[in-house]
C-alpha cells in the first residue's frame, strides 16, 4: 500500500505526483497559502497574488518531470518558480498566464468577501520555508536565496558578497542542509 500523500514529504511527493494527482494536490496544499503570503510581502495585491501562485503551480506542474530531489528543500524548487514567474510578469508589464491555460486550468473569479477572507487567512500564520530561512544567519540565508531562489552562479555571488565562491558554496551547503532539517520535521 502507498504512504497517504500528506504523509510524505515534499520531495517524495512531488516525485509521485508524476502520476499520482493526489500528491501534486497535497504538495499545493502544503504551499499555496504561503507563496500567497510571499507574493504579498512583495507588495502585490491579493488578486495579483493569486494569479502568480495559480500560474507558479501551473509551471511547476508543467516542470515535474524535470524536478530532480536535491540537498535543497523541494519547496525551494516551487519559490524559484515562483521567482522567476514574477519576474517574467514584471518584464511584460501583467501576471503571465501561459502555462494555466497551456494545463486548462480556468482562471479564478473572486470577490471583494473573497478577496478579504483570503487576506484574513493569509495574515493569520507563516510559511514554514520562510520562517526557516529566516532563522539562518544573514550570510547563509544571502547566499541560499541568491542560489537557489535566483538562480544566480557562485562566481557571482562571491563577487556581491565579496567572498570566494567555496564560501558561497560552503553557505548554500550549509543553510540547505539547516532548511532540510527544519522543515522534513515539519513533515516527516
Amino acid at each position: 500500500m502507498a504512504p497517504r500523500p500528506l504523509s510524505r514529504d515534499d520531495r517524495e511527493l512531488l516525485v509521485a505526483a508524476r502520476t499520482d494527482p493526489d500528491a501534486f494536490g497535497a504538495f499545493y496544499d502544503r504551499h499555496a497559502d504561503g507563496l500567497l503570503r510571499h507574493f504579498r510581502r512583495r507588495g502585490l495585491q491579493t488578486d495579483l497574488a493569486l494569479d502568480l501562485v495559480a500560474e507558479t503551480f501551473a509551471a511547476a506542474l508543467e516542470s515535474l518531470e524535470r524536478y530532480a530531489p536535491g540537498p535543497e528543500p523541494a519547496a525551494a524548487w516551487l519559490y524559484g518558480i515562483g521567482h522567476h514567474v514574477l519576474a517574467s510578469s514584471a518584464r511584460r508589464g501583467r501576471i503571465g498566464d501561459d502555462a494555466r491555460r497551456r494545463m486548462h486550468v480556468p482562471r479564478l473569479s473572486v470577490t471583494d468577501l473573497g478577496i478579504a477572507a483570503i487576506d484574513d487567512r493569509a495574515d493569520s500564520g507563516d510559511d514554514p520555508l520562510l520562517l526557516a530561512l529566516a532563522e539562518l544567519p544573514d550570510d547563509h540565508r544571502q547566499a541560499v536565496w541568491a542560489r537557489i531562489v535566483d538562480d544566480r552562479d557562485y562566481a557571482d555571488i562571491a563577487t556581491d558578497m565579496r567572498c570566494s565562491e567555496h564560501l558561497v558554496r560552503q553557505r548554500v551547503s550549509r543553510g540547505l542542509r539547516r532548511l532540510r532539517d527544519v522543515l522534513q520535521g515539519d513533515h516527516a
